[in-house]
């Protein structure tokens, strides 16, 4: 069984006791975390495809911590001007572990 679960703008596909990354969410360590925007649900050979989103399902994660992906360095430079400029960016992830799934009947 998986899901397809939108958060922070992007899409997941994730299953049961499977660990991912999302966009920073304000949680605690240690806390719960329930999605209840499922976009698509694979259980078995049934397929529930939402119109944008599944009543009644939702996926309940753990936060288990945050985490910093590789510094991006962005370049700027201006022929002829004397013009250089370097900006870097490192975008904060939390990692969650599915604890539950949860899928309507019907």
């Amino acid at each position: 069984m998986y899901v397809v679960v939108e958060t922070g703008g992007k899409q997941y596909k994730v299953t049961k006791d499977e660990m991912f990354f999302v966009e920073r969410l304000d949680c605690k360590e240690g806390h719960d975390v329930k999605f209840d925007k499922i976009l698509f649900a694979k259980e078995g050979n049934s397929v529930h495809i939402g119109n944008p989103y599944l009543e009644g399902c939702n996926v309940v994660c753990t936060v288990l911590g945050e985490a910093r992906q590789p510094k991006v360095v962005a370049f700027k430079y201006k022929r002829r001007k004397s013009e250089k400029k370097t900006i870097g960016h490192r975008q904060t992830l939390t990692q969650l572990k599915v604890k539950e799934i949860t899928i309507a009947k019907g």
